[in-house]
């Protein structure tokens, strides 16, 4: 997307500080023109977006190890918002400390619940430690550089560390060596232009409570062909044992097939909501 405008740069929020792998995203969606504004939490970041205080959020939607980012598919279910842009980076994980303790003297590590789910080998490792989540890696960064104290560690980027003055004590400590995070931009419209051979198409939707219901509402995709890239549940607040589900497709809204298999699913679901319309990213970078 370009990022530019006749009056001011784009204004993006993401959740946390400089140093927090949603600012390296920001990065990689907007490279140019464009004031970056750290916000304390995903819900700030839905919010200033929905309220038209910046232009664009940008947060993390999927990891490659731990899965779905409940907190951001929720956030794109309560707030009039869409998927406008994607974006994927290999995630390096840290464990970083002030000084060079050695493992055995941690005894608490700090990160967001996504980071520690992915270094699930490395917390399980040191039982003598308490994990303690944090709105990001980089608040997680921050925390333990105010604290003073040398028995605190973080999982974080290389980044966070150099920013917060921190020593790396063990580099990629993630359960896997390949470990990619999804971001998403996130805005009060909804894309239907073509500028991607490739698009996506990311909805919403929910079935009746009846045998069968899911395979009859998600049936159209099979039949003409249309690659369902992404399924998952969500409990639907108030309402006990009730679930929706979020979704990706391949394909632009306005393709016929699409559209077609989109109008048959509202006829057999109680809800259905397209949240986002964007060109899939293949490329991946680290960040």
């Amino acid at each position: 997307m370009e990022a530019t405008t006749a009056h001011r740069p784009l204004a993006v929020a993401y959740p946390g500080r400089d140093g927090a792998h949603s600012a390296a995203a920001c990065e990689r969606l907007f490279p140019s023109d464009v004031e970056l504004r750290p916000l304390p939490s995903f819900l700030a970041v839905a919010e200033a977006t929905a309220a038209g205080e910046v232009d664009f959020g940008v947060l993390p939607i999927e990891s490659s190890l731990a899965g779905s980012v409940a907190e951001t598919h929720d956030l794109l279910h309560e707030y009039p918002l869409s998927i406008v842009a994607e974006t994927a980076l290999r995630i390096r994980h840290c464990l970083v400390a002030l000084g060079n303790a050695p493992l055995e003297e941690i005894r608490l590590i700090r990160s967001h619940p996504v980071a520690l789910d992915q270094c699930r080998a490395l917390v399980a490792g040191m039982p003598w430690a308490t994990a303690i989540a944090a709105a990001t890696t980089a608040d997680a960064a921050r925390q333990v550089a105010d604290s003073g104290d040398t028995t605190q560690a973080a999982i974080a980027s290389e980044r966070a560390a150099r920013l917060h003055g921190l020593t790396v004590i063990e580099g990629d400590v993630g359960d896997h060596p390949e470990a990619y995070t999804r971001f998403v931009s996130i805005s009060t419209y909804t894309r239907i232009d073509r500028e991607a051979e490739e698009w996506r198409t990311a909805f919403t939707f929910v079935t009746d409570h009846s045998p069968g219901a899911l395979y009859r509402a998600i049936e159209p995709f099979g039949r003409l062909r249309i690659d369902l890239h992404q399924l998952v549940s969500r409990p639907i607040p108030k309402t006990p044992w009730r679930y929706r589900f979020d979704a990706v497709l391949a394909g632009h809204p306005l393709d016929p097939i699409v559209n077609e298999a989109l109008r048959e699913m509202r006829e057999r679901t109680l809800r259905l909501q397209v949240f986002g319309s964007y060109p899939a990213r293949k490329d991946v970078e680290d960040e």
